[in-house]
């Protein structure tokens, strides 16, 4: 252990090592803290897996980024920096990054804690590079010289304020001779952890009866388990890899995260429905509402789900909340809705003989049954808004577990409120 007289904290941020096809920034940034342990009297405090801006220009799989808190000798700063620098020049190497290339890796450190807005920033909006970069006064930068975007993801991790509800994730990763093969992890087998781990979720789609903690790419992890807790994601992972059908890791770590915080907006808002419904390219909807002081466009992805399927059902005058993020565009991309209040529904005009229903006579003239003809006072019927086959949360609809943003909060979870840091 660090004595505390001699002791000192060293923030650690690593992005964009990776591109659409290949590599992994976990399985680098692990590699990376694997060497400091080494280190005599190095101790890793804490890791931190960051979810960023779901519509940066340059994001990969999910938009992630590393960072960490070492506690190590003051004397031996010099000793770390020589093994940061050593590693990212073979990092580079093993990249073999060619020029237009997406990938564009960052290592920073620093020992002194970065301003949290940097963090709320790059989650919430688009970052501008040359001021982030600029930003960073005093924080050593190890990047490529025409190639370094991945200063805004490390230094965002590096930023992020954990809160007393954050998230953990446990990621495994697997023998070097697996990667490339079919993963061995049943969604049985994921049914009955997190049947045996409860503080554990988002581990499966039942919707659609699939596990979601094993990634389907060739990439190197195995699967993310993720949970209220530190132990309730350990425990989980030492007893699916105790089962003999579930294929066993090379190395695991557990990461403080931001996922399923709502941190990439602000909260929910109300909203007067102005338009009807209008199905846009890729069978998703849009639709037209008075919401903050202006009109603005929702957007129900087809994928959405329950989402697409209660936004079709609206008419104008509906009253909604809705909770969204908003894309470059000005449109808003739904991730949770709900109704506060709905019109009646016109379902038609009575009916009377053998079920035929009964007409308008003219203007300021009653209905009449053109059989019989029978008159009746001129109205509607009406109907309330049909919600049969549209699964409500807490009055909330969101889309199904395998659609879902990391950063989205599970109505399971609880229902969206109104806060949110500005």
């Amino acid at each position: 252990m660090v004595g505390h007289a001699d002791s000192c904290r060293v923030w650690i941020g690593l992005d964009d090592t990776d591109n659409p096809d290949s590599g992994c920034t976990t399985a680098t940034f692990d590699d990376l803290l694997g060497e400091i342990s080494q280190l005599d009297n190095f101790e890793v405090i804490e890791r931190r897996l960051v979810r960023l801006w779901p519509f940066a220009e340059r994001r990969t799989r999910g938009n992630g980024a590393l960072a960490c808190i070492l506690k190590c000798p003051k004397s031996s700063i010099n000793i770390l920096e020589k093994l940061l620098s050593n590693f990212f020049s073979q990092l580079v190497i093993e990249l073999k990054i060619e020029e237009n290339s997406l990938t564009s890796p960052a290592l920073i450190y620093t020992l002194n804690k970065l301003n949290e807005d940097f963090y709320w920033q790059a989650v919430r909006h688009k970052v501008d590079l040359d001021k982030r970069r600029n930003s960073l006064d005093g924080v050593n930068i190890l990047s490529l010289e025409n190639s370094d975007w991945g200063i805004i993801g490390a230094s965002s991790a590096m930023a992020w304020n954990p809160s007393d509800d954050s998230t953990w994730e446990l990621i495994s990763w697997r023998f070097p001779e697996k990667i490339g093969t079919q993963r061995k992890v049943t969604s049985s087998r994921v049914k009955e952890m997190e049947s045996l781990h409860p503080e554990t979720f988002v581990n499966r789609d039942p919707t659609a009866d699939k596990g979601l903690i094993a990634p389907r790419t060739p990439c190197p992890v195995l699967y993310g388990i993720r949970g209220s807790n530190s132990q309730a994601v350990l425990s989980a992972h030492l007893w699916l890899q105790s089962q003999s059908d579930v294929e066993k890791c090379e190395r695991y770590a557990i990461h403080r995260t931001n996922q399923l915080s709502d941190d990439h907006i602000l909260g929910f808002s109300t909203a007067t429905v102005l338009t009807k419904p209008v199905e846009t390219k890729g069978a998703h909807s849009a639709l037209e509402v008075f919401s903050n002081g202006r009109n603005i466009t929702l957007v129900a992805f087809k994928e959405g789900g329950d989402v697409n399927r209660l936004l079709r059902k609206l008419i104008p005058g509906d009253r909604i909340n809705w909770l969204g993020l908003e894309s470059p565009d000005g449109s808003i991309h739904l991730e949770r809705l709900s109704i506060e209040s709905s019109l009646p529904r016109i379902t038609g005009r009575p009916t009377c003989c053998n079920g035929k229903t009964m007409r308008s006579a003219g203007s300021k003239q009653p209905l009449r049954c053109l059989n019989c003809q029978k008159v009746s006072k001129k109205y509607w019927l009406y109907d309330e808004i049909n919600l049969s086959g549209i699964e409500l949360t807490n009055n909330w609809v969101e889309p199904s577990a395998s659609q879902r943003r990391h950063l989205s909060k599970p109505l399971i979870l609880g229902a969206p409120t109104s806060s949110g840091k500005n």
